[in-house]
């Protein structure tokens, strides 16, 4: 680990993957409560068409895929919410354009190519720079402010949507936020884990906390742990293995699925024959 600090990229980068483990669970929790676990996907691809627009421009491809992922993600729930569109539509929608502007903008920026898409595809440890960390810290810090404020609040509503209603809740604005924090949360997380990934950092680690908690607080706790781990683990193995950073990332938090399922299936039967006897 200390040879692993010694490089300038590699500390950027293992601070952005402990922000990232920290920020995509917490939003995760409320978007696989709220059963919306593809919504990810969905604002991921979108976000390529904003990388490939920054690079069309010329100017910073991880703000512009910042504006496009955030307006993205609030026309998904505004179609959703509308009811003229089903939710997995609306996503699938989501899933052809993004990728399709991605491809086509990029083929029209000035020495641009499709390779030059996948350091943001799959994450790219050495491509962290100064700049991108900054902008990384203050969207991690806006998406934890914006749990840590309205947590309550979106905890009623990914519950049940009537009851938030009928509580006197702003269902719309609340529904906006989770979009737009998700969305946030993707960008946070594309230079670390890729694009295409980034939606299993945000709903494998609440599975697995699923699997051994209870109560929401708990789970959510639970599962930005076990987020910091996969992503400070696959860092690592991605360091000295040298594989892609994201597939490390998402197999070390599958294999903690696996371990949590049978544990979880462990401790429940153990209960089971304690109340038969």
């Amino acid at each position: 680990m200390i040879e692993l600090l010694a490089f300038d990229f590699m500390r950027r980068a293992m601070i952005a993957a402990v922000l990232v483990g920290l920020a995509a669970p917490a939003v995760g929790t409320f978007i696989v409560q709220r059963r919306l676990s593809l919504l990810g996907d969905g604002i991921g691809h979108v976000a390529l068409t904003g990388v490939a627009l920054g690079f069309l421009t010329g100017t910073a491809p991880v703000l512009t895929a910042v504006a496009v992922s955030v307006l993205g993600a609030i026309v998904i729930e505004l179609v959703r919410a509308r009811g003229r569109t089903s939710g997995d539509v609306a996503l699938a929608l989501l899933f052809y354009g993004g990728i399709a502007g991605g491809v086509m903008l990029i083929g029209l920026a000035p020495g641009g190519s499709n390779s030059t898409l996948t350091a943001y595809l799959f994450g790219s440890i050495s491509s962290v720079t100064a700049t991108d960390l900054w902008v990384i810290a203050i969207m991690a810090v806006a998406v934890l402010g914006v749990v840590a404020v309205f947590g309550r609040e979106l905890f009623v509503l990914c519950q049940d949507e009537e009851v938030a209603k009928a509580s006197g809740l702003p269902v719309r604005f609340l529904s906006l936020l989770i979009a737009v924090t998700a969305a946030l949360t993707v960008v946070v997380a594309m230079r670390v884990v890729g694009l295409l990934l980034v939606s299993a950092l945000m709903v494998v680690p609440v599975a697995t906390s699923q699997q051994l908690t209870r109560g929401f607080r708990a789970t959510m706790l639970l599962s930005m742990a076990l987020g910091v781990v996969a992503t400070v683990g696959g860092l690592t193995s991605a360091f000295y293995v040298d594989v892609a950073p994201g597939a490390a990332i998402v197999l070390i938090a599958l294999t903690g699925f696996g371990v949590a399922l049978g544990v979880g299936r462990f401790v429940r039967r153990s209960r089971t024959q304690e109340s038969a006897t």
